[in-house]
Protein backbone atom coordinates (compact mmCIF):
# COMPACT_ATOMS: atom_id res chain seq x y z
CA UNK A 1 0.00 0.00 0.00
CA UNK A 2 1.69 3.03 -0.78
CA UNK A 3 0.62 6.13 1.62
CA UNK A 4 1.10 10.08 0.75
CA UNK A 5 1.56 11.52 4.21
CA UNK A 6 0.30 15.24 2.44
CA UNK A 7 -2.67 16.26 3.86
CA UNK A 8 -5.78 16.85 0.72
CA UNK A 9 -7.01 20.27 0.34
CA UNK A 10 -8.94 22.03 -2.26
CA UNK A 11 -10.45 25.02 -2.87
CA UNK A 12 -13.29 24.93 -5.06
CA UNK A 13 -14.95 28.53 -4.38
CA UNK A 14 -14.21 31.25 -1.99
CA UNK A 15 -17.23 29.45 0.19
CA UNK A 16 -16.52 25.64 -0.35
CA UNK A 17 -13.48 23.45 -0.13
CA UNK A 18 -12.25 20.03 0.41
CA UNK A 19 -10.85 19.30 3.34
CA UNK A 20 -9.24 15.85 5.40
CA UNK A 21 -10.52 14.69 8.08
CA UNK A 22 -9.40 15.60 11.27
CA UNK A 23 -10.80 14.64 15.07
CA UNK A 24 -12.77 17.40 15.19
CA UNK A 25 -14.69 16.71 12.32
CA UNK A 26 -15.99 13.40 14.43
CA UNK A 27 -19.64 14.22 15.21
CA UNK A 28 -20.30 16.27 12.16
CA UNK A 29 -19.17 13.20 10.05
CA UNK A 30 -21.13 10.96 12.14
CA UNK A 31 -24.14 13.23 12.24
CA UNK A 32 -24.29 13.74 8.43
CA UNK A 33 -24.10 9.69 7.92
CA UNK A 34 -26.52 9.27 10.25
CA UNK A 35 -29.01 11.85 8.33
CA UNK A 36 -29.06 10.15 4.77
CA UNK A 37 -28.74 6.65 6.05
CA UNK A 38 -31.92 6.70 8.74
CA UNK A 39 -33.86 8.83 5.85
CA UNK A 40 -34.70 6.09 3.80
CA UNK A 41 -33.10 2.71 5.56
CA UNK A 42 -31.94 2.27 8.90
CA UNK A 43 -28.76 2.05 10.63
CA UNK A 44 -26.72 -2.21 10.18
CA UNK A 45 -24.19 -2.97 12.69
CA UNK A 46 -21.53 -2.12 10.23
CA UNK A 47 -23.01 1.59 10.39
CA UNK A 48 -22.10 2.25 14.24
CA UNK A 49 -19.11 0.43 14.35
CA UNK A 50 -17.43 2.75 11.13
CA UNK A 51 -19.18 5.62 12.57
CA UNK A 52 -18.55 5.58 16.34
CA UNK A 53 -14.85 5.46 15.34
CA UNK A 54 -13.63 6.52 12.23
CA UNK A 55 -10.19 7.06 12.99
CA UNK A 56 -9.85 2.92 13.53
CA UNK A 57 -12.37 1.35 10.53
CA UNK A 58 -10.95 4.08 8.12
CA UNK A 59 -8.07 5.97 8.80
CA UNK A 60 -5.62 3.32 9.78
CA UNK A 61 -5.66 0.38 7.70
CA UNK A 62 -5.10 3.02 5.14
CA UNK A 63 -8.16 4.71 3.88
CA UNK A 64 -9.16 8.25 4.09
CA UNK A 65 -12.03 10.44 5.53
CA UNK A 66 -12.61 13.75 3.07
CA UNK A 67 -14.89 16.60 4.04
CA UNK A 68 -16.74 19.42 2.22
CA UNK A 69 -16.31 22.48 4.25
CA UNK A 70 -18.95 25.41 2.82
CA UNK A 71 -19.26 28.69 4.30
CA UNK A 72 -16.73 27.16 7.22
CA UNK A 73 -19.48 24.50 8.20
CA UNK A 74 -18.54 21.02 7.46
CA UNK A 75 -21.65 19.98 5.05
CA UNK A 76 -20.45 16.98 3.41
CA UNK A 77 -18.25 13.38 3.52
CA UNK A 78 -16.42 10.72 1.92
CA UNK A 79 -14.86 7.79 2.78
CA UNK A 80 -12.39 5.61 1.31
CA UNK A 81 -11.61 1.98 3.10
CA UNK A 82 -8.90 0.49 2.01
CA UNK A 83 -9.40 -3.19 0.70
CA UNK A 84 -5.94 -4.30 -0.08
CA UNK A 85 -4.15 -4.83 -3.58
CA UNK A 86 -4.87 -1.35 -4.22
CA UNK A 87 -8.56 -1.14 -4.14
CA UNK A 88 -10.86 1.02 -2.30
CA UNK A 89 -13.99 1.62 -0.92
CA UNK A 90 -15.74 4.44 -1.81
CA UNK A 91 -18.25 4.92 0.99
CA UNK A 92 -20.12 7.10 4.10
CA UNK A 93 -20.74 9.76 1.06
CA UNK A 94 -23.07 12.76 2.51
CA UNK A 95 -23.75 15.95 1.93
CA UNK A 96 -26.61 18.06 4.33
CA UNK A 97 -30.04 17.72 2.57
CA UNK A 98 -30.38 21.84 2.71
CA UNK A 99 -27.36 22.11 0.21
CA UNK A 100 -28.05 18.99 -2.58
CA UNK A 101 -28.25 20.88 -5.25
CA UNK A 102 -24.87 23.30 -5.51
CA UNK A 103 -22.97 20.33 -6.46
CA UNK A 104 -21.37 19.65 -3.07
CA UNK A 105 -21.08 15.85 -4.03
CA UNK A 106 -19.90 16.31 -7.80
CA UNK A 107 -17.13 18.02 -6.01
CA UNK A 108 -16.46 15.67 -2.91
CA UNK A 109 -16.34 12.92 -5.82
CA UNK A 110 -14.03 14.44 -8.03
CA UNK A 111 -11.40 15.06 -4.63
CA UNK A 112 -11.93 11.77 -3.30
CA UNK A 113 -11.06 9.97 -6.69
CA UNK A 114 -7.96 12.39 -6.82
CA UNK A 115 -6.88 11.30 -2.93
CA UNK A 116 -7.46 7.62 -4.26
CA UNK A 117 -4.99 8.06 -6.65
CA UNK A 118 -2.48 10.03 -4.39
CA UNK A 119 -2.91 6.78 -1.83
CA UNK A 120 -2.38 4.59 -4.90
CA UNK A 121 -5.42 3.20 -6.00
CA UNK A 122 -5.89 1.21 -9.24
CA UNK A 123 -9.67 1.12 -8.47
CA UNK A 124 -12.33 2.14 -6.45
CA UNK A 125 -15.27 0.34 -6.00
CA UNK A 126 -18.68 1.27 -4.38
CA UNK A 127 -22.31 -0.53 -2.66
CA UNK A 128 -25.65 1.75 -3.31
CA UNK A 129 -29.15 1.85 -3.26
CA UNK A 130 -30.69 2.40 -7.08
CA UNK A 131 -34.18 3.22 -4.65
CA UNK A 132 -33.13 4.96 -1.61
CA UNK A 133 -30.06 6.96 -3.14
CA UNK A 134 -30.99 6.97 -7.00
CA UNK A 135 -29.41 10.90 -7.16
CA UNK A 136 -26.55 9.41 -5.87
CA UNK A 137 -26.35 6.62 -8.19
CA UNK A 138 -26.58 9.30 -11.11
CA UNK A 139 -23.90 11.30 -9.64
CA UNK A 140 -21.28 7.87 -9.23
CA UNK A 141 -21.96 7.29 -13.36
CA UNK A 142 -21.05 11.02 -14.12
CA UNK A 143 -18.16 10.24 -11.98
CA UNK A 144 -17.30 7.26 -14.27
CA UNK A 145 -18.11 4.95 -11.98
CA UNK A 146 -20.13 1.82 -14.21
CA UNK A 147 -22.18 -1.05 -12.87
CA UNK A 148 -20.80 -3.86 -12.00
CA UNK A 149 -22.46 -7.59 -10.70
CA UNK A 150 -23.04 -6.54 -6.81
CA UNK A 151 -21.90 -10.36 -5.02
CA UNK A 152 -21.89 -10.40 -1.82
CA UNK A 153 -22.41 -6.84 -0.64
CA UNK A 154 -21.29 -5.74 2.85
CA UNK A 155 -23.85 -3.95 3.27
CA UNK A 156 -27.73 -5.13 3.57
CA UNK A 157 -29.38 -2.21 1.65
CA UNK A 158 -27.17 -2.39 -1.33
CA UNK A 159 -28.34 -3.32 -4.42
CA UNK A 160 -25.65 -1.76 -6.83
CA UNK A 161 -22.36 -2.25 -6.75
CA UNK A 162 -19.92 0.34 -8.79
CA UNK A 163 -16.19 0.55 -10.04
CA UNK A 164 -13.81 2.48 -11.69
CA UNK A 165 -10.21 2.06 -12.96
CA UNK A 166 -7.65 4.37 -11.46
Amino acid sequence: MKTDTAKFSAIISPELSIVEFEPQHGKAFRDLNVAWITKSFWMEESDEIVLSNPEKHILEPGGSILLANYKNQIVGTCALMYEGHGIYELTKMAVDENLRGLKIGFHLGVCTLQKAKQLGATKVILHSNTKGSAAAIQLYFKLGFREVPLGDAPWARADIKMEIDL
